[in-house]
Parts: structure tokens; sequence; C-alpha cells
């Protein structure tokens, strides 16, 4: 079995084979995988698009799907004991909780896959169904100029993890105080989108709107991003805030279009969990 839990937990080759497993699975193979199989997930009642195809993928391979709060795993009983009972009975484990150190944990007990569904520092599935979007549209992903607009949060950390695994070009564009280290960083939004071939955003709380008022991705500026340019955001998020209401509608935008790819991407990452 191979856990998910950080990005680095992978290499290049395994990235390829989740996106064979991927395209297999289109093609119709891997319906019966999770027969008689049980994957218990923890997921606050507010995840919707992860939520709702880790469920319907678990069903289309034919397995169970149990589903807690993640405030299930803050009870009194220690997590080794909780994970020591259901090792046995469940084949999977997939967590959207905060601290990543409690996946840390999990893993550490458990004799089945653990799957990190979010965290406060990362969002691997996420990543990787971007990334397969993207090569379905792009020769070679990897030689494209990667630009994030928002402050340090997990969506941006984990672009940065995504740019070390895979080697692409990964800069931030952000107001001072909101930088990631060990990345180039840009504070005027005009220089930053200039030559950029995919600009990504992260939603933003309500206490940095203020700050980021400047750096709304509109229309007119991707038109200063190379030819063929796309607007991947992070969902959720929210017209005339990280991006204008017109943008959205453009040509340049592509989030419903990649964010299709989130059910076969994660029962590839099952699958190839179970297999490795």
């Amino acid at each position: 079995m191979k856990n998910l839990i950080r990005l680095s937990d992978y290499t290049k080759n395994d990235v390829k084979e989740i996106f064979h497993i991927a395209d297999e699975i289109q093609q119709g193979n891997y319906k019966d995988f999770l027969r008689n199989k049980t994957i218990v997930m923890f997921f606050p009642e507010s995840s919707i698009r992860t939520r709702v195809t880790f469920e319907k993928g678990i069903y289309l391979l034919g397995g169970q799907s149990v589903l807690f709060s993640p405030e299930t795993l803050d009870k009194k009983e220690d997590i080794k004991d909780v994970i020591s009972y259901l090792n046995n009975w469940t084949d999977g484990i997939v967590v959207r909780y905060k601290d990543i150190s409690m996946l840390d944990q999990i893993a550490k007990y458990a004799k089945m896959p653990v799957i990190n569904a979010m965290t406060d520092i990362n969002h691997p599935c996420e990543m990787l169904v971007d990334l397969y979007a993207l090569s379905k549209i792009r020769k070679d992903f990897t030689a494209d100029r990667f630009l994030f607009v928002g402050a340090k949060g997990n969506i941006g950390l984990a672009w940065r993890e995504a740019s070390r695994l895979m080697g692409f070009s990964m800069e931030q564009c952000c107001p001072k105080g909101y930088e990631m280290s060990d990345i180039p960083i840009y504070h005027n939004i005009e220089e930053a989108i200039a030559g950029k071939d995919i600009i990504c955003t992260d939603s933003l709380s309500k206490n940095d709107l203020a700050a980021f008022a400047d750096y709304q991705i509109t229309f007119k500026r991707m038109q200063l991003a190379n030819g063929n340019a796309l607007l991947n955001p992070c969902p959720p998020f929210f017209r005339g805030e990280e991006v204008s209401v017109e943008v959205v509608d453009s040509q340049f935008f592509v989030g419903y279009e990649f964010k299709k790819h989130l059910l076969e991407i994660q029962q590839a990452i099952l699958i190839f969990s179970m297999l490795n």
C-alpha cells in the first residue's frame, strides 16, 4: 500500500501511473476494483466537490463508503486505538482535517492506505486533478510558467509542492506580508501576469480582502499573459473578489472543465494506493 499525505510522498513516475489509471477508468476498466471493500471518510459538512467525487468514485468502483465528521477524530479516545479497531474492517481512509500531523498519526497505525483530502498546508488530490487536466490539453505542462495569485496558505503551498515534484516554474504575486518562502515573488499584478501560461488563485479570507483589492484577476489582466493562457481558480472562488465577474465567463476560465476530472483521479489515487 502507499499513502498520499504529501505530494512529496510520490515520484514523477507515480504521478504518471495515476494518470494512466485514470485513463483506463474512463475506458471502463477497474469497475469492480473496490468490490466488498469499505472506505472510511472524514469530511466536514461544507465539503462539496471532493466529498461528492470520492463517494461517487468509490460507489462506481463497487465499494462502500462510510462517512464521519472530522470532529470524530478529536474525541478523547487515542487515535492509535481508533485506527487499530478500523484496521479490522476498513480497506482505506480518506481524511479532510486541518492539522496534517493527525494524518501522520493515522498513517502510523493504519494497515490500509491513508489519503489526504485537504489540510491547512496542502491539498494533494486537487493538485493531481489540475495537473491531469493540463496533461490533456498541453503537450508538456511542465514547460508552462505558473503564477499563483493569493496569500500563503494550503493552495499556494500545494502548488509550490507540485512545482517541486514535477519541475515546472512557479511564482507568486501578493501584497507584502503574504509571501511564501523559496519562490519568486511579485508585488505588481500586471508585471506578474506578463509571460505566464497558467494563472491560479485561492479564495481570500474576510481579513485579506482589502489587502488584495488591487490583485483581482480581470479579463484585461489575463490579456497580458501568454497566448492560450488559462485561469484556474481554486474553488470555492468568489466573483468580484479574487476574480472578476467577466473573466469567469471568458475563454480563459477552465475551472469547471478541470474539476470534472476529480472523479477519475480520486478513483485512480485509491487504486494506485492499494496496488503499491
